[in-house]
């Protein structure tokens, strides 16, 4: 049965869309309709624009106690409907249901509830000289999300945002939207403020832009494309708008001479296949001592045959489906890119894989003899496909990792802590894992580059949505 969504939350209430036109969703594992949504027009756009605008000082006058009260029951409810939510975003996404339960659920209600308690814990004022320096939330934000992760980067902005004490109008993903009208209808149950969170769905074109370019949204939170970030910024900038851009990567995870290779090999194929590759931080290029090359070809190629995909609804797969059509199309573009390059493949390729012909499958897919120059290392492919980057010596693999457009994150693997961390500083991304080390929802999270601008998750995240006033005084 095909989900219909034919409303926006504008003002604290359920408003139906003024246009017939509607955007599609379909289920990643079969390709089939899986939902309907309104496409938004601008003059709704405007609405939640002016709806959050005034809402503002009301909420912003809120105290922090009461403002993470909000922000923790929000958290509880979305714990209680985490078995539907999740199912829901396996279905548009193609994450493996239980995956998504614990990373596409289970960040957002952590970082909801780490909010709640920010918001009460936080310093609001302090003094400095003869200045009383107070902390103030900047405004209305226009908070527009991605399909990979969409839950998490609702969660990532909105959490932050509202316990600042600004309100929010949200453009979710088309791709992946009806996770974020389960969120409002959380939003809606618990009793939050009219205003102070909007919902208007559609594309970036026509919804985007006009809550980019409303002359009462203060600041654009944004994570998606560099290529769309980049219009992001361009259109903020014409108001000197406050912009945090979340973008692409293509991160490198360096494997050192003396680091346990069965380990390091196999957590990097992992963390390169974690949600179809569809991940920005994905440490999709795993650059190697030539000397072990074979090595760890041979480990990455039995390491990937333990990623076959399938469905991500009644399999038990950790490999799904990817998200769409068009992207799997993209993928196997790159696919092709990297063999007419001259790369090696030593596992996969386009092919769909045995069984999986309907829905959005990719083999995983491993390409060795890579080099740092090739279209497939510089680019986001976005999909299972990882590439093995010789090298002949420590600097000659700190240059490789930090040849790159992006700076979102990384890896390293040594034989002892401290010489993975003497690496992991040389190396110009936002955040870099050691041996192994595990994604820290509290710890920030953003990127050098044309990875973005400033940061989520964590005190810095929520720092973002906040302006600093200095009141001097004898």
């Amino acid at each position: 049965m095909t989900i219909v969504r034919d409303s926006f939350y504008i003002n604290g209430e359920w408003v139906p869309a003024t246009s017939s036109e509607t955007l599609e969703v379909t289920t990643s594992g079969t390709g089939e309709l899986y939902a309907t949504i309104p496409a938004g027009t601008v003059e709704e756009a405007n609405r939640a624009v002016e709806a959050a605008s005034a809402a503002f000082d009301g909420w912003s006058n809120t105290s922090p106690k009461e403002r993470g009260e909000y922000l923790m029951r929000i958290s509880e409810k979305l714990a209680e409907r985490s078995d539907d939510i999740a199912l829901t975003i396996a279905n548009e996404v193609g994450m493996p249901l239980m995956l998504s339960k614990g990373i596409q659920v289970g960040l957002p209600t952590i970082t909801f509830s780490d909010n709640a308690q920010r918001a009460m814990d936080y310093v609001w004022e302090e003094e400095e000289g003869n200045s009383t320096l107070v902390r103030e939330p900047v405004g209305v934000v226009a908070a527009i999300t991605p399909w990979n992760y969409p839950l998490h980067q609702i969660a990532n902005k909105v959490a932050a945002a509202l316990a600042a004490g600004c309100t929010v109008v949200l453009k979710p993903s088309e791709v992946a939207p009806v996770n974020a009208f389960l969120f409002a209808d959380i939003v809606h149950d618990i009793g939050l403020p009219r205003g102070v969170f909007n919902l208007v769905s559609g594309t970036g074109p026509v919804v985007g832009e006009a809550i980019v370019a409303h002359p009462k949204t203060d600041m654009v939170s944004f994570t998606g494309s560099t290529r769309a970030g980049k219009r992001v910024m361009q259109l903020a900038s014409e108001m000197v708008k406050r912009v945090s851009l979340e973008l692409g990567g293509k991160s490198a995870n360096i494997i050192l001479e003396d680091a346990d290779f069965a380990a390091a090999v196999s957590d990097g194929v992992f963390k390169c296949y974690l949600n179809s590759g569809q991940t920005c931080s994905a440490l999709t290029r795993m650059v190697v001592p030539r000397l072990h090359l074979s090595e760890v070809e041979e480990i990455a190629v039995a390491t990937s045959a333990g990623f076959m995909p399938d469905d991500p609804i009644t399999g038990s797969s950790l490999l799904g489906p990817l998200v769409s059509a068009a992207q799997q199309q993209r993928v196997r573009d790159y696919i092709n890119k990297g063999i007419d390059e001259g790369a090696r493949i030593i596992t996969g390729g386009v092919q769909p894989p045995e069984g999986l012909e309907k829905g959005y499958y990719v083999a995983p897919t491993i390409f060795s003899d890579v080099t740092n120059d090739m279209t497939i290392a510089q680019e986001e492919i976005f999909g299972p496909v990882l590439c093995i980057i010789p090298y002949d010596s420590e600097e000659e693999a700190v240059a490789i990792a930090n040849d790159s457009t992006y700076g979102l994150a990384g890896g390293v693997w040594a034989a002892t802590d401290e010489k993975a961390f003497e690496i992991a500083r040389k190396i110009r991304t936002g955040q870099v894992e050691i041996n192994g080390g595990a994604f820290n929802v509290v710890a920030p999270f953003g990127g050098y580059r044309q990875s973005g601008i400033g940061r989520e998750l964590g005190k810095y995240g929520f720092e973002e949505f906040l302006e600093v006033k200095a009141i001097q005084h004898k």
